[in-house]
C-alpha cells in the first residue's frame, strides 16, 4: 500500500482481508481513530494521508492490538505530552500531578491538575481543554 489516496473500500480489505489484523467493523473504527487523530482525510469514499509514509517503519510479523482503537483521554495525551517535554516517565509525572492536587486539599480534580503541571513545563495544552472541560462534566 504505497499510494497517498486510498478508497475507503480499499483499506478496510488491507486491514480486515489481506492483513487479518482485525474484523471490518475494527478496521472502520480504526479509519475513524485515524481521521479524528488528523492522520488522514476523508473526502467522500475517498482516503488521502496527512503524514509521510515513508517516515514509518512497520516491524515485520508486526500485528497491532485492539489497543489501537481506544483512544487516549486528554488527561492521558496530556501526561505523554509533559513526560516528554520533561524526559520523566510517564508514572513520575503523575505521582507529581497527584502532589499538586493533594497541595489543593483534593478540591482540584486531576483534569485542571495536569493543565498546571503543562503551564509548569510550558507544554501546549489549549487543544485539550475543550475535551478535559467534557471530561468533567461527565464525571459529575
Amino acid at each position: 500500500m504505497r499510494k497517498d489516496r486510498l478508497q475507503r473500500s480499499e483499506f478496510v480489505f488491507y486491514i480486515a482481508i489481506d492483513r487479518k489484523w482485525m474484523n471490518k467493523e475494527q478496521a472502520n473504527q480504526l479509519l475513524e481513530r485515524a481521521r479524528s487523530e488528523g492522520l488522514v482525510e476523508m473526502d467522500g469514499g475517498t482516503i488521502r494521508l496527512l503524514f509521510d509514509v515513508a517516515e514509518v517503519s512497520i516491524p515485520l510479523g508486526f500485528k497491532p492490538t485492539s489497543d489501537v482503537l481506544v483512544k487516549e483521554s486528554p488527561y492521558e495525551e496530556l501526561i505523554g505530552r509533559i513526560a516528554t517535554a520533561t524526559g520523566k516517565p510517564p508514572q513520575e509525572i503523575v505521582a507529581e500531578l497527584h502532589q499538586v492536587v493533594d497541595h489543593f486539599d483534593g478540591n482540584l480534580r486531576v483534569e485542571a491538575g495536569v493543565v498546571v503541571l503543562a503551564k509548569k513545563y510550558r507544554v501546549a495544552f489549549e487543544d485539550k481543554l475543550d475535551s478535559l472541560k467534557r471530561e468533567v462534566v461527565k464525571r459529575r
